[in-house]
């Protein structure tokens, strides 16, 4: 080839279009499902999503921008939420009476209200600094993040005396606590009517917020649900390999420092997740985990078993946000090429989407919120409405 037809070739190239990515291919989707078990107002994904190379499920991203230039102390959650609340349920019917702490940040008029529940193991603060993201993207919004029972400051009581119960972790448990925080909250802020929500939860948070979404208890109220880095089917192979992490997890830090800089510098989110050890000569360290996970080995299957029927079958707006396409399950990438929910995949990310991208996962569920917000919805008036008023016209009242 002579050097003129290699300069000419070369110009053509240039100008071409980029290569489509490896890991999508283009399909129409199909929208004859019924709308009553899907909604018609989330944004389907027009493509079908290849699986990708596995991996590990319970990963945080390296890349996270926590931390920067080694610095490792504390960061008060006040920077992000406006202010904290303690609110108790009194023990009934042989349930023991509990104190729920939430981090909140109440909506303006007509705003959205995101109630956030986070996986096992960690605590409301998990989401902080994607509450700050959400609040920057949208000023309107609230934001209510709890702490789960047996996680950050909620306390469990006994009827009688005031100590420690048996920890139950199970999901109707922990979907009864999430409809109780909310309730509480109404009250706690003088509500009249509970505000438009979003409900999000990053992991077990994920399979909590469908069962409370399927429940249909806060009816036209939830306005869409989000699930973040968990399906039914990859949860429970994953959960095969639990006890082996749990295993080369540190049972304990000498300070909160050293917590901080194993987890990458999460400075906001760690400290939530340590107590100070009552005997500090142990070996587990000076400062321990707060939730023993190793303890809610029981309920591990019963919080995914079911998950992504449940999640297509709910009422509402659905988004599912995975760190990667091997997360999805036969079901789900039926009802994603039929487009019965949204789908976000960020490969960049770890486990901890919404800790490793708060920028990004706010813009996503930002976006997710206007689209299935229903108050700048204005309906056509009723045909009856439209004759009477011509007839009165035409009457000259």
């Amino acid at each position: 080839m002579s050097d003129l037809q290699r300069s000419f070739l070369k110009a053509k190239l240039a100008h071409l279009p980029p290569l489509p990515p490896d890991d999508v291919a283009e399909v129409p989707v199909e929208t004859d499902h019924d709308d009553s078990s899907s909604s018609a107002s989330s944004a389907s994904s027009t493509r079908t999503i290849k699986p990708l190379q596995s991996k590990n499920m319970f990963a945080r991203s390296t890349s996270t921008a926590s931390g920067k230039g080694g610095q490792l102390e504390q960061i008060p959650w006040s920077t992000y939420i406006s202010q904290e609340l303690y609110l108790h349920s009194h023990a009934t019917d042989g349930k023991p009476a509990i104190t729920h702490h939430v981090y909140v940040t109440p909506p303006a008029a007509q705003g959205p209200l995101f109630v956030t529940h986070h996986g096992a193991g960690s605590s409301g603060l998990s989401f902080a600094v994607l509450a700050s993201e959400i609040r920057r993207l949208l000023p309107k919004a609230g934001i209510l993040s709890l702490d789960a029972r047996g996680h950050g400051e909620t306390v469990i009581l006994t009827p009688e005396e005031g100590g420690s119960t048996t920890l139950d972790l199970s999901l109707e448990t922990l979907g009864n606590d999430m409809i109780d925080v909310i309730r509480l909250t109404q009250a706690e802020l003088g509500w009249e009517e509970l505000p438009p929500l979003v409900l999000v939860g990053h992991s077990l948070g994920g399979a909590v917020v469908t069962d409370v979404a399927s429940r249909g208890v806060f009816k036209d109220k939830v306005l869409a649900y989000a699930v973040l880095d968990v399906v039914e089917g990859s949860a429970i192979d994953a959960l095969q390999s639990m006890q082996t992490y749990l295993s080369t997890r540190p049972s304990g830090f000498s300070t909160q420092a050293s917590g901080i800089e194993w987890h990458t510098s999460a400075r906001i989110t760690v400290p939530a997740l340590l107590r100070q050890n009552p005997s500090p000569q142990t070996p587990s360290g000076t400062w321990v985990w707060r939730t023993d996970l190793a303890k809610t080995q029981p309920f591990w299957e019963g919080w995914f078993k079911g998950l992504s029927k449940k999640f297509l079958e709910a009422k509402g707006g659905k988004l599912l946000l995975l760190a990667g396409t091997d997360r999805l399950d036969k079901e789900l990438t039926i009802g994603q090429m039929q487009g019965k929910y949204q789908l976000q995949v960020f490969p960049e990310a770890g486990h901890f989407i919404h800790e490793d991208l708060p920028d990004k996962t706010a813009a996503v569920l930002v976006d997710f919120y206007r689209r299935n917000d229903r108050t700048a919805l204005v309906l056509p008036p009723k045909v009856s409405d439209l004759l009477r008023s011509n007839k009165e016209g035409s009457l000259g009242l």
